[in-house]
């Protein structure tokens, strides 16, 4: 199985990637607060194989999942909860 990107929003407006594995509790928690907030992400699914996971190892320095790349404000992050927090902070309402 190779990397592949799937849209969750027109991908000329997303600003948000997000690398994740299917079926990861933890990357859906991710994926489900992007939902929430109704930002427009990419989904960027990554090899199951931990040694395989380049792509995410080139973005933020490691192969763990689950991953964030805002555009917008030049954040790149891992682990969920500092994720969710990250979006609570930064798209939550006021």
């Amino acid at each position: 199985m190779s990397e592949s990107t799937t849209d969750a929003s027109d991908e000329g407006d997303a600003t948000i990637t997000l690398y994740r594995l299917q079926a990861c509790p933890f990357c859906e928690r991710v994926a489900r607060t992007l939902s929430e907030y109704d930002l427009d992400y990419q989904s960027r699914f990554v090899e199951p194989l931990h040694s395989e996971r380049n792509a995410v190892k080139r973005v933020s320095g490691q192969r763990a999942v689950p991953v964030i790349v805002d555009d917008r404000t030049g954040v790149t992050m891992s682990e969920s909860e500092r994720i969710v927090q990250y979006l609570d902070r930064t798209y939550g309402e006021a």
